[in-house]
């Protein structure tokens, strides 16, 4: 024995374990949210700061939660390719991960108290939805996450609720636009998990972890990858163009070739670490999306 004490979890890697790629999934929708606020003259600074942080808040707390459940699970081993998970390498207890869990919840609800002030309690409704949502996909008695239904959660509130719930809050009003921008937004969102859990399928299958990768298998996984991302900009051309969101939002349907890389790689059957970068290119992909159709969106042109 060495008699070296363990390593104690340092900032940077408590910003890891926040994630910090999957992020714009939480930033993303509300751009577009708000940009379609500010295109109908509704826009709130104050609801536009309070969402963002909000969703922001609730999608670290779920990357600290699924840190520390996957490790109670046995779904983080040794050989698991990906970003480190402080509880499974030991450089933080579950205890420790679940106070952090509470405190970045803690931050979320605050900015749920202020929006609740804005908008009323719908707000709250949406707020307790999307704190269970979160703890109950790798956490309680029955995950989610294990039983392949990971991405319809993920496009249900990273998508529908997140981008409709960030443009109600300004004005207490949901128009068709944002309903209708909010499916490819969730069907970005759903392809960084999809991205994600293709890399780990081989640890999530031996941990019994049943995600939809795992169940649907390499092919059909690279088959859903593809119509997850191309689908989103088609889904945003044939909107704009059939004038149900403003016309300027097609510019965003421009972006698809930025999906063509991480499409080839996940196609051509490449495996662990050479996934890696899969990952941070599909949240790349819907946060450039946001940016563009929360700016197109703001014109408020629909001639």
């Amino acid at each position: 024995m060495s008699g070296e004490a363990p390593r104690r979890a340092k900032v940077h890697d408590w910003v890891e374990a926040g994630r910090p790629r999957t992020l714009p999934a939480a930033a993303a929708p509300v751009l577009v949210g708000s940009g379609l606020a500010a295109g109908e003259g509704t826009f709130r600074l104050d609801a536009f700061l309070g969402a963002l942080i909000g969703a922001l808040a609730i999608q670290v707390a779920a990357n600290f939660a699924n840190d520390a459940s996957d490790a109670v699970r046995g779904a983080d081993p040794p050989d698991r390719v990906g970003p480190r998970r402080l509880v499974a390498s030991g450089l933080v207890t579950a205890k420790s991960m679940r106070v952090a869990t509470a405190a970045a919840l803690a931050v979320a609800a605050a900015a749920g108290v202020w929006l609740t002030v804005i908008a009323g309690w719908v707000v709250v409704v949406i707020g307790v939805a999307s704190v269970l949502a979160m703890l109950t996909y790798v956490g309680g008695p029955l995950p989610y996450g294990y039983r392949g239904m990971g991405e319809l959660f993920v496009f249900v509130f990273f998508g529908l609720v997140a981008t409709v719930g960030s443009r109600y809050v300004h004005d207490m009003t949901t128009p068709m636009a944002a309903w209708v921008l909010a499916a490819p937004m969730g069907m970005l969102a759903a392809a960084i998990l999809v991205a994600n859990n293709r890399r780990d399928i081989d640890t999530d299958a031996r941990a019994g972890k049943r995600t939809l990768a795992v169940v649907l298998g390499r092919a059909s996984t690279a088959r859903l990858y593809a119509i997850l991302t191309y689908g989103a900009f088609a889904a945003i051309a044939i909107a704009a163009t059939a004038g149900m969101t403003p016309r300027t939002t097609v510019f965003a349907a421009l972006l698809a070739p930025l999906a063509v890389g991480p499409n080839r790689s996940i196609s051509a059957g490449l495996e662990g670490v050479a996934l890696i970068p899969v990952l941070g290119q599909t949240a790349r992909l819907e946060l450039w999306t946001g940016v563009v159709l929360g700016l197109t969106a703001s014109s408020g042109s629909w001639a």
